[in-house]
C-alpha cells in the first residue's frame, strides 16, 4: 500500500466527502420523482425487517435484561429499586434502544449492501445498467434508503418493547417487584419529549446505514480484495457515523424539550 502526503490524503478525503453527498444529495432527489422501483423497495423491506428482527429482539431483550440488574445495584443504595421500570425504559427509549438497533442492522445490512452493490460493481453489472438506460443511483440506492429508514424506525420500537419486556422479567422473577408497580413506573417515567427523541435518531441511523453502505460499494475497486474491503470500510463508517450523530442528536433535542 503505498504511503499518501497529507496533502493528497487530505485531499482524497475531501474528494470522498464530496463523492458521499452528491451520492446522497441524487438519491434524495429520485425519491420525489419517478420511476420508483417499487418491487425493490419492498424486497429491501423484506430484507432489513424481516431479517434483522431476531437478532434486534434478543438485542434488546437481554439489554433490557442487564439493565434492571444492573440498576439495582445503584437504587438500592437510595432506597429506590421500585423505580428500577423508569430506569429501564428511559435508557431503552432514550438511547440504547435507537443506538444498538443501528448498530446491529448497520453491521448486518450496510456490509450487505456493501459487499452486493460492490460485487455489481467489480462485475461491471453497474456499467451494463447505465448502458441501457437505468440509473444505478435511482434503481440501487434509493430503494435501499427508503427501505432502511421506514424498517429501522419500526425496528427501533420493537427493541424497546423487547428491553421493557426483559426488564419485566428479571424485575419480578428476580428482584421480587410486582408487574403492575414496574409497568406503572416505566410507563409514567417517559414524557412526550424522551419518546420523540428516541423515534427521531432511527430515521438519522437508516439514511446513514444505507447511504454509506451503498457508497462504499459504488467505490468499490480491485476485485473480490476490494469487495471484502468495502464491506468493511462501510461496517466502520457507519457506526461511527451513527454515534456521532446520536450525541448531535440528543443535543438538539435535550435544547428543544429539556433535560
Amino acid at each position: 500500500m503505498s504511503i499518501l502526503s497529507p496533502e493528497a490524503f487530505l485531499k482524497k478525503q475531501v474528494a470522498a466527502v464530496q463523492e458521499y453527498s452528491i451520492l446522497s444529495g441524487t438519491a434524495i432527489a429520485d425519491i420525489f420523482s419517478r420511476p420508483r422501483y417499487w418491487a425493490d423497495i419492498y424486497t429491501q423491506m423484506d430484507s432489513i425487517g424481516a431479517g434483522s428482527l431476531p437478532i434486534i429482539l434478543l438485542t434488546g431483550f437481554f439489554t433490557g435484561c442487564v439493565l434492571a440488574l444492573q440498576s439495582v445495584t445503584a437504587l438500592k443504595e437510595f432506597g429506590a429499586v421500585s423505580m428500577t421500570g423508569t430506569l429501564v425504559s428511559l435508557s431503552m427509549v432514550k438511547e440504547l434502544g435507537p443506538v444498538l438497533t443501528g448498530l446491529m442492522v448497520s453491521g448486518r445490512n450496510a456490509s450487505g449492501m456493501a459487499s452486493e452493490i460492490g460485487s455489481m460493481k467489480v462485475t461491471e453489472q453497474i456499467d451494463a445498467m447505465r448502458a441501457l438506460g437505468t440509473d444505478p443511483i435511482r434503481k440501487l440506492v434509493t430503494p435501499r434508503i427508503i427501505a432502511t429508514v421506514f424498517m429501522l424506525f419500526f425496528l427501533t420500537i420493537i427493541a424497546d418493547a423487547a428491553g421493557i419486556a426483559g426488564g419485566t422479567i428479571v424485575s419480578v422473577g428476580m428482584l421480587g417487584l410486582t408487574t403492575s408497580s414496574y409497568l406503572h413506573n416505566s410507563y409514567t417515567g417517559l414524557v412526550h419529549g424522551d419518546i420523540v427523541q428516541g423515534l427521531t435518531k432511527p430515521l438519522f441511523s437508516g439514511f446513514i446505514i444505507a447511504t454509506v453502505g451503498c457508497y462504499f460499494g459504488m467505490k468499490t475497486t480491485g476485485g473480490t480484495q476490494g469487495v471484502g474491503r468495502a464491506t468493511t470500510q462501510a461496517v466502520v463508517v457507519s457506526a461511527i457515523f451513527i454515534i456521532i450523530v446520536d450525541f448531535l442528536v440528543t443535543r438538539v433535542m435535550i435544547g428543544i424539550f429539556g433535560s
